[in-house]
């Protein structure tokens, strides 16, 4: 089949591609470029044996993602594009609104009028907010305590509200939990542009001596250590959840569905510190900061449904997270500087 990745370039995107094309599938990728680099399409070439077809543009423009949608004959859509950082939303959040909420008004324009109606939506946990409960289920009030969480939460009623409207649609909503890790190749991993705003990247930086020490944003939290915990997940466990969900949508007939995509296990940031120390044998050096505006204390999942319907589970642990994101740091230390193609 033929599938659009926007932000196809990303964390996320990359590694979902490379699954899908090692699944036999046909990819085309579409990103701003905004945290990305055209480079990731040869490392997923490397690893796959084929170049991801790449797009340069924006979902702002639905223009572009027409042309794109039919010319490229594509089937489905995986939606990663978007601004994902909390505490820069708390900030900025007339950016996250127009990034997030327009640009997927602006995809979603697009194709409805090409005629494509299958989509995997990437949100995330902090749609539901202060948890009332743990874990978290699908069936959990939503209520997000940021900017960022506000926008995937938006996102999600439109799309019921779109699957409501017309019953051809095939939506699958997937909750993220927190995707750590890198691709076993050590080709692909998370490699953010500027400071890292995610932990492990931060962590990563901090071991490889790029970066001073790892701020841990409050130890007042009530966890057992202080610090908040959340659901790690390997990141190719989180593809693979990403093809799992696209066969899904082959076979429903349920307009719009939500699904959360995590272990089930709860991680501290000194657990993962910790771990990251033993699984490498780097030094982590850390500060105490103040909390952030918009954090939970605690937070993992109840994957179940994921489990049962899509017939998905993560398989690789914690260990092996922090394994595959030194040996993609290492590896990007000791790469030669890269040599950009033309799309």
């Amino acid at each position: 089949m033929n599938f659009l990745l926007t932000g196809g370039l990303g964390y996320i995107g990359s590694h979902t591609a490379a699954v899908l094309q090692q699944a036999g599938h046909h990819v085309v990728l579409l990103d701003n470029l905004s945290n990305s680099r055209l480079e990731v399409a040869d490392r997923i070439g490397r690893i796959t044996g084929t170049r991801p077809v790449t797009e340069v543009g924006d979902v702002l423009d639905t223009i572009r993602v027409r042309m794109a949608l039919r010319h490229y004959r594509i089937d489905a859509v995986v939606h990663f594009a978007g601004l994902k950082a909390v505490g820069e939303s708390v900030a900025q959040p007339l950016a996250y609104y127009h990034n997030n909420v327009a640009g997927t008004v602006s995809l979603l324009q697009a194709m409805a009028a090409e005629g494509v109606r299958s989509l995997v939506f990437s949100s995330s946990a902090t749609v539901y907010g202060q948890p009332q409960y743990l874990p978290l289920d699908e069936s959990h009030p939503t209520s997000a305590t940021n900017p960022y969480g506000r926008t995937k939460l938006h996102i999600e009623q439109m799309l019921h509200d779109l699957a409501a409207s017309d019953a051809t649609w095939r939506i699958a909503i997937l909750r993220y939990f927190n995707p750590v890790g890198a691709h076993a190749s050590g080709l692909l991993g998370e490699d953010p542009n500027g400071i890292p705003n995610n932990l492990m990247p931060y962590i990563a930086r901090v071991a490889a001596g790029q970066l001073p020490h790892l701020n841990v944003w409050g130890n007042d939290y009530p966890t057992p250590d202080g610090t908040g915990i959340r659901d790690y997940l390997h990141v190719m466990d989180l593809a693979e959840g990403h093809r799992a969900a696209l066969e899904h949508l082959q076979r429903t007939t349920t307009p719009c569905d939500v699904f959360n995509l995590g272990t089930g296990r709860g991680t501290s940031v000194l657990e993962m510190v910790r771990t990251f120390e033993q699984a490498t044998g780097q030094s982590v050096p850390y500060r105490i900061a103040p909390r952030r505006p918009g954090d939970v204390a605690e937070c993992w999942a109840d994957p179940t449904k994921a489990q049962r319907v899509l017939g998905w589970r993560a398989e690789r642990s914690l260990h092996d997270m922090c394994a595959s994101t030194w040996a993609f740091t290492a590896g990007q230390r000791s790469a030669p500087a890269p040599h950009i193609l033309a799309v």
